[in-house]
């Protein structure tokens, strides 16, 4: 019998087997990508970039942001501490009227608890926000790239029900923080007395959220907790206390250098700045000061390289430290309701004097910028250390520079004196609202344990 040639089955049976390995180990390699786009991608501060961007475009007050940016951070961190419960604590117990979550991490085997961190977070953050278009583009392309990265159906199914189930829990507490019944508490009624804030040029915008003490704050006692001295007695005598400290805000407009004019322009923050052109009025597109915070944030969290975990950790802190930061200083803004240096210096001193920055619409006493800047660095200091060199880059987007710090305590200073430069405030509104945000921040420093000892 005639011996069978077996090469050339054996060739193309070996060329084969080679194709079925190489098509293994790329469906593999392919499988394994999301994994490494989710470790090496900083998706949860993309997500709070567009959460910026959509709050920026629907002219969201600081206080009402800062309350935007908690809750979806919120969401995102106790996912993180579900999925590391042994580096983690959970939130919900620790702050005020919240209880444990129900949710059983056992139950969503198949997630991927950073995906299921991200859906959370998003779900929160477009239900408090209108124009909802820059959140929902910036998740569905997250998904999507996901997807394609070999992220199997069944993983991301669960990982967004898991998502969801969180979102929906700090939802029902974030529902009971009284927010949703101030909006329909009364206007501000503007007071006759002299040393009162009135509404101020050019749009003489009625004052936002007089009731902002009402709403309940993660962990102060009470939103008067850390209510400052009180601003010094109004006058109008040239020797008195009150006319000296707003001469020296007319005097630092008149005499300002250019280091400070850029100081003043960079940590402006103000959402309801209006430009006037004849009978046309427009508003200018600004971040808040909690946005800005919730920026350095970002950035200081790329340049120490924290994995997603860390990152929710310290995006929910800074947040957490804002939101109480502004409660605090809103509750003594309509206490002591003390009118702005535009309007005594053009009473008193110069009709025609006007401050470097426009006016926001609320009083004067304390400076917002001072509170929850010194309440947002106490915060990054305690995860992050000092010194901590970082090169702020938060308002490039909105047409301004960048400046460099080497603490966060240091930018906190700057942020606070800007509002004086800025022809804002008075010098004691940033010196106590300094001490105001502090106080703020060291009581939440000794309340909040996020971190397993």
């Amino acid at each position: 019998m005639a011996s069978l040639n077996t090469k050339p089955f054996l060739k193309t049976r070996l060329l084969g087997l080679a194709f079925v390995f190489l098509f293994l180990l790329g469906s593999c390699n392919k499988s394994d990508n999301y994994k490494k786009l989710l470790t090496e991608s900083y998706y949860l501060i993309e997500a709070n970039e567009s959460l910026t961007e959509t709050l920026v475009h629907d002219i969201f007050s600081p206080p009402v942001a800062s309350r935007v940016y908690a809750y979806p951070s919120i969401a995102a961190y106790e996912t993180a501490a579900l999925e590391a419960p042994d580096q983690y604590n959970s939130l919900m117990g620790q702050m005020n009227g919240s209880k444990p979550l129900s949710i059983n991490p056992s139950n969503y085997s198949e997630a991927n608890f950073q995906l299921a961190s991200l859906a959370a977070y998003y779900k929160i953050a477009i239900q408090l926000t209108f124009s909802e278009q820059f959140l929902t583009g910036q998740r569905d392309a997250l998904y999507k790239e996901l997807k394609d990265a070999g992220m199997p159906e069944k993983e991301f199914q669960a990982s967004i029900e898991l998502g969801d189930a969180v979102a929906d829990e700090i939802m029902a507490y974030a529902s009971e923080d009284n927010y949703h019944q101030s909006r329909s508490f009364g206007k501000y009624n503007v007071k006759n007395d002299l040393g009162t804030w009135k509404p101020t040029p050019p749009a003489y915008i009625e004052a936002i959220e007089p009731h902002w003490n009402k709403i309940r704050p993660f962990f102060l006692d009470s939103a008067s907790q850390f209510a400052p001295d009180a601003p010094p007695a109004f006058d109008t005598i040239p020797s008195s206390t009150f006319y000296i400290d707003a001469k020296a805000v007319m005097d630092a407009r008149i005499n300002i250098n250019s280091e400070e004019e850029e100081i003043a322009f960079f940590w402006d923050c103000n959402p309801y700045k209006m430009n006037v052109k004849g009978h046309v009025m427009f508003a200018e597109k600004k971040i808040t000061p909690g946005g800005h915070w919730m920026g350095i944030a970002g950035i200081a969290v790329k340049n120490k390289g924290l994995d997603w975990k860390g990152v929710a950790e310290t995006m929910v802190t800074t947040s957490i430290y804002l939101f109480d930061g502004f409660i605090s200083c809103w509750d003594e803004k309509y206490r002591s309701s003390l009118i702005r240096p535009e309007t005594y210096i053009n009473l008193y001193m110069d009709k025609n004097w006007l401050p470097l920055l426009q006016t926001p619409p609320f009083p004067e006493y304390t400076s917002g910028h001072s509170v929850v800047s010194s309440a947002a660095a106490e915060a990054l200091t305690r995860l992050l250390g000092e010194p901590f060199h970082f090169v702020d880059s938060t308002e490039i987007k909105f047409g301004l520079g960048v400046r460099e710090f080497d603490s966060f305590r240091i930018a906190s200073e700057e942020a606070a004196i800007s509002r004086f430069y800025g022809g804002i405030h008075y010098l004691p509104a940033i010196d106590n609202g300094v001490k105001q945000g502090k106080g703020v921040a060291n009581l939440i420093n000794q309340k909040i344990k996020t971190r397993k000892e």
